[in-house]
């Protein structure tokens, strides 16, 4: 497959632009976006875990083949995490103000942390189950998301909505990736492995991936910093 040597470099470095136009254009949301995009750049180092079994693309210096490691793959975390984060504030026009101290004392607040280390300590459990790791890995998000919820319920249409929003958002990469490389998901997806539900071309594992994602980390920074969001006038 030398000829798709270096797309997934490509790709993966083509989701910094939107990042970058982000960055520039939000001051307000910058501090957000890249301690998101820090925290969610080191889950790129999980890359093993879904290589051969859920895709295996050739990488920079061959080196998912050969470690399971790769360069790609931090770009690619690093990159959707910052977007991720604070796509839904920015359509919706809306802005991060630290929570008062009353708010913070509630009594559902005593499950703050445990509701956000629950994709760590459910994806283990998940995952020797006999099943393609990247439903655990997705299941693990999406129970994350109920946890957060219910620890803080004002986030939760920033949850559903920031799902929606961030997988319809991917959705347009993996659409560009299909019309630029033709032949690229069919080459290195692992669709036997999968479900075998095509959606325009697309599996279906990326899609859910793309909402499961969106509907976990629209709400992180907010809820491990004790931020509510409220409107504004301008949103730059």
């Amino acid at each position: 497959m030398d000829e798709y040597q270096y797309i997934w470099l490509h790709w993966s470095s083509v989701f910094l632009i939107p990042w970058a136009i982000l960055y520039g254009l939000f001051p307000a949301h910058r501090r957000e976006m890249w301690w998101t995009s820090v925290f969610t750049m080191t889950f790129g180092l999980t890359e093993p875990i879904f290589i051969p079994e859920y895709w295996n693309p050739p990488s920079l210096f061959d080196l998912a083949q050969r470690t399971g490691f790769d360069i790609e793959s931090l770009i690619f975390c690093f990159a959707i995490g910052g977007v991720g984060s604070i796509l839904y504030d920015i359509l919706t026009g809306r802005r991060l103000r630290k929570m008062s101290e009353l708010s913070r004392h509630h009594r559902r607040h005593r499950f703050h942390v445990l509701a956000l280390a629950t994709p760590i300590l459910v994806f283990p459990a998940l995952y020797f189950l006999p099943w393609n790791p990247i439903y655990p890995g997705m299941v693990a998000m999406f129970i994350g998301a109920i946890a957060t919820m219910c620890c803080r319920p004002d986030l939760k249409i920033k949850t559903l909505v920031g799902g929606a929003l961030f997988a319809c958002y991917y959705l347009l990469f993996m659409l560009g990736l299909k019309w630029t490389a033709p032949g690229y998901i069919e080459a290195v997806w692992n669709f036997g492995n999968l479900s075998g539900v095509i959606l325009y071309g697309i599996p279906l594992e990326e899609l859910l991936f793309g909402f499961t994602f969106g509907m976990f980390w629209t709400g992180v920074y907010e809820h491990v910093t004790w931020r509510h969001t409220v409107m504004t006038t301008s949103v730059v």
